[in-house]
């Protein structure tokens, strides 16, 4: 609703939902957004992304809030997204010091992402389900903590998978058989690797190792992908001790090269701008002492987050499909205006001279032109 005073000077101008090209509107009739959204249409793989967060809460009296590892105190929920929307489609509330390795709450959200998905893409990814009922692959992502026997709960539900891996002996001796190979050397394994934009990424190189390591307790077709970096001052070193790269690799079954596997990983880190999303969209508090009203506050937040994602990706175009909630208000949910209907046509009125009214129409109007 407009403020009862508008400052003056200002005028409300009239745009009508019934101009050439404007079907009418139905406000009860939602969009398929999956079926609309070029990014989970076709053949491709859906990819699932599996995370946990620390929520800080700042009172004892929360129901099993508790202190957790970086010596903080309140919950430690994890999500599982939909990489290509970005939606949440799994969520489970838990203590501030469940494990971050836990199998039994990484199973439970693929499972209920599975449940989520549109049945023609969740067929066949059931436990149990025979991997010829598969018509969508279906791929998961989890940083180390998903490097467990997780992945084999992964496979029995036709679900691929690539996982962060842990440093440990057998990888320490492979990258130690190829680290100091001559970049001259036709049989040097060490590839530059990309960024997004395909660009070749500065000084970093990525190698498949997978016939140097012991992958018998990995399920068949496992691969094992490292990427090298040159260290820069303050960088942490992992994976492998070393005093001129930082090391890190993934356990994949998926096809491609290195190069596309490694790209393929990093992209993971899309998980922390959707956590990142929900945290500005309420969940930077619990409101409620009583544990299930904070779990119906948790799935009420991922649920408007949820909408607020399909609206960017239908009806936004330009920065607006990538905004945070904080720009989105200011730019979008906060103008005044009012929706009137009148002799059978739907009016926005929107303050003349208002700096994001043509923003707001446009996606008015893309509103109009799916339902």
């Amino acid at each position: 609703m407009p403020p009862r005073s508008p400052t003056p000077g200002w005028r409300w101008r009239r745009w009508t939902a019934a101009e050439p090209g404007w079907p009418e509107f139905h406000p009860t009739v939602g969009p398929p957004v999956w079926r609309r959204s070029g990014a989970t249409t076709g053949t491709g793989t859906v990819v699932l992304d599996i995370d946990a967060s620390l929520h800080q809460i700042h009172s004892e009296k929360k129901e099993e809030a508790a202190a957790n590892y970086k010596g903080g105190y309140g919950f430690h929920p994890i999500y599982c997204f939909a990489d290509a929307t970005g939606e949440t489609l799994g969520v489970r509330l838990r203590p501030g010091n469940a494990g971050a390795n836990n199998i039994a709450d990484h199973v439970a959200v693929l499972d209920q992402a599975i449940g989520q998905l549109p049945a023609e893409i969740a067929v066949g990814h059931r436990r149990g389900d025979d991997p010829g009922l598969v018509r969508r692959p279906v791929q998961v992502r989890t940083d180390s903590a998903g490097c467990t026997n997780f992945v084999w709960h992964a496979r029995a539900r036709n679900i691929g998978f690539a996982v962060v891996a842990r440093s440990n002996a057998s990888i320490h001796a492979a990258i130690s058989r190829i680290q100091f190979d001559d970049n001259d050397n036709p049989d040097n394994r060490w590839r530059p690797a990309r960024r997004s934009s395909g660009d070749l990424a500065v000084r970093s190189d990525v190698a498949e190792i997978t016939d140097l390591v012991d992958l018998t307790d990995w399920p068949d077709d496992t691969r094992l992908i490292v990427r090298r970096e040159h260290l820069h001052p303050g960088a942490q070193r992992s994976l492998f001790p070393s005093l001129q790269y930082r090391y890190w690799g993934h356990y994949t079954d998926a096809d491609g090269t290195p190069v596309e596997l490694d790209l393929h990983i990093r992209n993971h880190a899309h998980v922390e701008d959707n956590i990142k999303r929900l945290k500005d969209s309420g969940l930077e508090r619990f409101p409620f002492t009583n544990l299930d009203a904070n779990r119906a506050w948790l799935q009420l937040v991922c649920t408007a987050d949820d909408l607020v994602r399909w609206f960017q990706r239908l009806v936004c175009t330009g920065s607006l499909a990538t905004a945070e909630p904080k720009r989105l208000r200011w730019t979008l949910w906060h103008t005044p205006a009012r929706i009137v209907k009148r002799a059978g046509r739907t009016i926005v009125r929107i303050i003349d001279g208002w700096p994001t009214a043509g923003d707001l129409l446009d996606a008015h109007r893309r509103i109009n032109a799916i339902i």
